[in-house]
Protein backbone atom coordinates (compact mmCIF):
# COMPACT_ATOMS: atom_id res chain seq x y z
CA UNK A 1 0.00 0.00 0.00
CA UNK A 2 2.84 2.38 0.80
CA UNK A 3 4.41 1.83 -2.63
CA UNK A 4 1.08 2.51 -4.34
CA UNK A 5 0.53 5.71 -2.37
CA UNK A 6 4.06 6.82 -3.32
CA UNK A 7 3.35 6.33 -7.04
CA UNK A 8 5.32 3.10 -7.34
CA UNK A 9 4.54 -0.19 -9.01
CA UNK A 10 3.72 -3.44 -7.24
CA UNK A 11 3.73 -7.09 -8.27
CA UNK A 12 0.87 -9.30 -7.11
CA UNK A 13 -0.06 -12.94 -7.67
CA UNK A 14 -3.14 -13.86 -9.69
CA UNK A 15 -4.60 -17.29 -10.36
CA UNK A 16 -2.17 -17.97 -13.21
CA UNK A 17 0.59 -15.33 -13.36
CA UNK A 18 1.90 -12.32 -11.50
CA UNK A 19 0.35 -8.94 -12.19
CA UNK A 20 2.00 -5.55 -12.26
CA UNK A 21 -0.06 -2.80 -10.73
CA UNK A 22 -0.20 0.87 -9.84
CA UNK A 23 -2.65 3.21 -8.14
CA UNK A 24 -5.45 3.49 -10.70
CA UNK A 25 -6.01 7.20 -10.00
CA UNK A 26 -2.34 8.10 -10.47
CA UNK A 27 -1.84 8.75 -14.19
CA UNK A 28 1.96 8.83 -13.92
CA UNK A 29 2.05 5.50 -12.07
CA UNK A 30 -0.28 3.91 -14.63
CA UNK A 31 1.95 5.22 -17.42
CA UNK A 32 4.84 3.39 -15.73
CA UNK A 33 2.92 0.11 -16.06
CA UNK A 34 2.64 0.58 -19.83
CA UNK A 35 6.36 1.33 -20.08
CA UNK A 36 7.48 -1.53 -17.79
CA UNK A 37 5.37 -4.09 -19.65
CA UNK A 38 5.95 -2.68 -23.12
CA UNK A 39 2.17 -2.55 -23.33
CA UNK A 40 0.55 -0.48 -26.08
CA UNK A 41 -1.58 2.41 -24.82
CA UNK A 42 -4.49 0.98 -26.82
CA UNK A 43 -4.56 -2.05 -24.46
CA UNK A 44 -6.39 -0.74 -21.36
CA UNK A 45 -5.49 -1.55 -17.78
CA UNK A 46 -7.91 -3.19 -15.35
CA UNK A 47 -8.90 -1.33 -12.20
CA UNK A 48 -9.46 -3.67 -9.24
CA UNK A 49 -11.76 -2.43 -6.48
CA UNK A 50 -12.76 -3.98 -3.17
CA UNK A 51 -16.52 -3.70 -3.42
CA UNK A 52 -19.48 -2.20 -5.23
CA UNK A 53 -19.26 1.05 -3.27
CA UNK A 54 -15.68 1.53 -4.44
CA UNK A 55 -16.72 0.86 -8.05
CA UNK A 56 -19.58 3.35 -7.77
CA UNK A 57 -17.17 6.00 -6.50
CA UNK A 58 -15.14 5.69 -9.72
CA UNK A 59 -17.94 6.05 -12.26
CA UNK A 60 -20.70 8.52 -13.07
CA UNK A 61 -23.81 6.40 -13.48
CA UNK A 62 -27.44 7.26 -12.82
CA UNK A 63 -30.79 5.60 -13.15
CA UNK A 64 -30.90 2.38 -15.14
CA UNK A 65 -27.14 2.26 -15.66
CA UNK A 66 -26.48 2.42 -11.91
CA UNK A 67 -29.11 -0.23 -11.26
CA UNK A 68 -27.50 -2.45 -13.91
CA UNK A 69 -24.10 -2.06 -12.21
CA UNK A 70 -25.60 -3.06 -8.88
CA UNK A 71 -27.54 -5.99 -10.35
CA UNK A 72 -24.51 -7.36 -12.22
CA UNK A 73 -22.30 -6.91 -9.17
CA UNK A 74 -24.84 -8.72 -7.03
CA UNK A 75 -25.04 -11.59 -9.50
CA UNK A 76 -21.35 -11.97 -10.29
CA UNK A 77 -19.24 -10.35 -7.54
CA UNK A 78 -16.67 -11.65 -6.79
CA UNK A 79 -15.64 -13.49 -9.88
Amino acid sequence: AQALRAGGLVAFPTETVYGLGAHALDADACAQVFVAKGRPRSDPLICHVADVAAAEALVELKGEALELLRRLAGDFWPG
